[in-house]
Parts: C-alpha cells; structure tokens; sequence
C-alpha cells in the first residue's frame, strides 16, 4: 500500500484525526491554509471523485457537513472554504479523494482565484457542449 491515505486510514501513519467512522477519517492537513484546516477522506482508495459510487460520494460529504459545523463553532471562524482537486493539473497533490474544510476569517488576506468575463459567444458555446456531456 503506497498511498500516504490508504496508510493514514489503517493507521499506519501518525495524523491528528478530527473524526473517523467506519467509512471516513479526518484529519488536520499537515501544511494548513489556516488553523483548523482538516482533510476528509473515505477510507476506500479512489484516486478521483468520477470513481466513487453515489452512495460514497453521499457518506464523505455528510462527514464534510460535520466537520463544517465543528469549525464554525470555533472561535474566530468567519466561514468555510470546502475544495476538491481531481488529477494533479487542478492541483491535487495526494491521488487519493479527499474534501479540503478550510475555515476562514474575514481579513485573512485569502482572495479566490481570479475571472474574467466571457468573450461574445463563448457563454452560450460553452453551455452547450456542458449540456452534451451531461446527456
């Protein structure tokens, strides 16, 4: 078992786990956005999240949800930031699923990513070919 994960999941690894079921575990991110930052995990290896059944997708998000309500209980926690990155191109840097829980704090100097405005066109173009994947 080579996936860092897989291996924090068995308990093989030391991690500071915030929650764990039968199916999830969560755990502080090691290189935390901000304090509180916690990384949730099925315990089932999927490298991306198009491999998870409904029903899994359905069970790490539930745990995302506690999670979030934990942080917004700590003091100085403004919001939430939930993020998910699929194949290393948009970021993901563990190929195992994972949800990031971030909690904010109005001022923490954290900005979004950048965007912009459709050129004339594009919107309606761009639309229609997401239209004709979801078919």
């Amino acid at each position: 078992m080579e996936c860092l994960f897989c291996k924090i999941a068995a308990h093989e690894v030391d991690s500071n786990i915030v929650y764990e079921d039968d199916k999830v575990i969560a755990f502080l991110d090691i290189y935390p956005v901000n304090p509180g930052h916690v990384l949730v995990a099925l315990k089932d290896h999927a490298e991306q999240l198009l491999e998870l059944p409904d029903e899994d997708l359905q069970t790490v998000m539930l745990a995302v949800k506690k999670i979030m309500k934990a942080l917004m209980n700590l003091p100085d926690v403004d919001g939430v930031n939930i993020l998910q990155n699929n194949y290393e191109a948009a970021g993901q840097a563990i190929p195992h699923v994972h949800f990031h829980v971030i909690p904010r704090k109005s001022g923490d100097g954290y900005k979004h990513w950048p965007g912009s405005p459709y050129a004339e066109g594009n919107a309606a173009e761009i639309t229609e070919k997401i239209k004709e994947g979801i078919r």
